[in-house]
């Protein structure tokens, strides 16, 4: 009976260690983090008038903890096209996924003390400060923290769905959406999550006067909707991931930081006016001159897809 005894004793020990040693591990496994840089980008804005945009960013926090090596930056987000970005600053954060990042503006001055903080400089110089109800705007979309990764966290602010034109007369002006829209606008992605669409579009029989390209997930484009304007600041194509512009002579485009999954592609015509202001004037019909299929697009990570298309007509 004592041996008995002195075995579940012996047992009941070993049974405490290994669970004392599970739950050390697993503390562990929880605590440990990894360091997060965090960049910002661009999908561009469809309107010949803006030659720049620029915001003055004092702060960015993630789950309330500033970025650390972040400094009041004034940046031109017009510029950061084509998978360009600017880096702001990191924060070692464990492996699991985010839905909360805060950035602050300073709409009155730049980071060189002139005003204002935030405005879209116009073709011919002049300068339209944009200001919001809030300062601050905090980012919803969710992010994904790897384990043992290159971990590059990228904020899309979409120029064309953040901000709007109101126009008087023959004159405009910019400003900021409605901070509900203007959250909804800004998209997040970890960099190692994502691939690339890009490629041409030969536009033989001169349809547009320009040609912008709109990514979405695969079978959630309506026409009717899209084309026609969506919110209080009628943004259209507002449920488009991104775009790009298709530029040059080879007349190419780049659609970057797409996350896994199914695209469509859609390409839409704009005709430029006698005040030489872009307005949408119709869908275009394309032909992959590839083979590919524009409906059902599969973007894996890491995978740069070519999507050479031709210009058959408009819808």
């Amino acid at each position: 009976m004592k041996n008995y005894l002195k075995i579940s004793g012996l047992a009941l020990i070993a049974l405490v260690g290994m669970m004392s040693c599970s739950k050390n591990d697993d503390a562990t496994m929880e605590g440990e983090s990894y360091n997060t840089s965090f960049e910002v980008t661009d999908a561009p804005i469809d309107n010949a008038e803006v030659e720049a945009v620029f915001v003055t960013i004092t702060n960015v926090s993630v789950d309330g903890k500033s970025l650390e090596g972040f400094n009041a930056t004034t940046v031109n987000l017009a510029a950061l096209v084509n998978g360009k970005t600017e880096a702001l600053g990191n924060l070692d954060l464990q492996a699991k996924s985010y839905s909360s990042i805060v950035f602050e503006l300073d709409f009155d001055k730049d980071v060189n003390g002139d005003a204002p903080g935030c405005y879209v400089e116009k073709a011919n110089g002049e300068k339209d400060a944009l200001v919001a109800t809030s300062n601050k705007i905090t980012i919803n979309d969710t992010f994904e923290v790897l384990a043992n990764a290159t971990n590059v966290i990228v904020i899309d602010f979409d120029l064309r769905k953040t901000i709007k034109e109101e126009k008087d007369g023959l004159s405009s002006d910019f400003n900021f959406v409605t901070m509900a829209e203007l959250t909804a606008g800004i998209r997040t992605v970890n960099a190692e999550l994502t691939g690339k669409i890009s490629g041409s579009a030969n536009d033989a029989n001169n349809t547009s006067d320009k040609i912008i390209v709109y990514a979405y997930e695969k079978g959630t484009f309506n026409a009717d909707v899209e084309t026609q304007g969506k919110g209080e600041s009628e943004v259209t194509f507002a449920n488009a991931v991104t775009s790009a512009e298709v530029k040059g002579l080879s007349g190419s485009y780049s659609l970057d930081f797409l996350e896994e999954g199914e695209y469509e592609l859609i390409f839409a015509s704009y005709k430029e006016d006698d005040n030489s202001e872009f307005y949408f004037n119709a869908l275009l019909n394309v032909e992959s001159t590839t083979g590919l299929n524009l409906g059902a697009i599969e973007v894996s990570s890491a995978l740069q897809i070519s999507a050479n298309v031709t210009v058959t007509g408009t819808k």
